[in-house]
Formats: C-alpha cells, sequence, structure tokens
C-alpha cells in the first residue's frame, strides 16, 4: 500500500509540477496580451502576476506533496492536508472543464484537457484514500 502511495502521489504530483512549469509559458504560446487593450497596462500587469503566482503555486504544491510523500516517518496530517488540497484544486478544475471547457476551438484539446483533470484529480483522491483509509 505504501508504494501504491508513492506511485500515484508521485504521478499527480509530478502531472501538477509539469503543468505548473508549462503554465509559466502559456501566455506566450497563446498570445494572451494581443486580447487586451495596450493601454490597459494594469490589467496586463494583472493577469501576468495571476498566472505566475497560480504556475508557481502549482510546482510547489506539487513538490510540497512529493516530500510529505516519500518523508519517513511520514507525518499524516501533514500529508492529508496536502492532499486534500490537491484533490480540491484538480477536482475543482475537472469541473470547470466540464461546465466551462477550455480549448473548445479544438476538440482533441478539449478532451486531452478534461482527461489530464480528470487523471490528476484521481491520483489525489486515491492517495488521500490510502492514507485516510489505511489500516
Amino acid at each position: 500500500m505504501k508504494v501504491l502511495l508513492k506511485i500515484v502521489a508521485s504521478i499527480g504530483s509530478i502531472i501538477s509540477i509539469s503543468f505548473g512549469i508549462w503554465h509559466f509559458f502559456v501566455p506566450a504560446m497563446w498570445d494572451w496580451y494581443s486580447y487586451i487593450d495596450k493601454t490597459a497596462t494594469e490589467l496586463i500587469i494583472a493577469v501576468r502576476a495571476i498566472n505566475i503566482f497560480f504556475s508557481l503555486s502549482l510546482v510547489l504544491l506539487g513538490i510540497a506533496n512529493l516530500f510529505a510523500v516519500f518523508k519517513t516517518p511520514r507525518e499524516r496530517f501533514s500529508l492529508v492536508v496536502l492532499l486534500s488540497v490537491s484533490v480540491i484544486l484538480w477536482a475543482t478544475r475537472f469541473v470547470l472543464q466540464i461546465i466551462y471547457p477550455q480549448g473548445s476551438q479544438n476538440p482533441v484539446l478539449q478532451y486531452c484537457m478534461l482527461l489530464i483533470f480528470l487523471l490528476v484529480s484521481a491520483c489525489f483522491i486515491i492517495s488521500l484514500s490510502l492514507v485516510l483509509f489505511r489500516k
């Protein structure tokens, strides 16, 4: 059971970290700022700050999850808190992708995102369940 916890938590954490790193580059890749009036400098700064904060949060949360899972001895309370936050974060993102899908201009992208969000949510739900219900 400890091995399964490490595997599924690592998968979710590595995807979270990767998604966070990738998201640092999303504004340039998708030319976000071309949709904003160039005179709205405060809005551009705000969008940039939110994206950096979001991206960094995903990276740091993924790293924290890995530390908590691989730490010995494991601190159950800290692990439950971190995994719960990850479950809430990714389950919310999965639900939002169903209600307000992103990438809808390309169905392959839209459904790949949905699948990835479901996979990460499932990894953290399984991890949290293993911690909460282990004997």
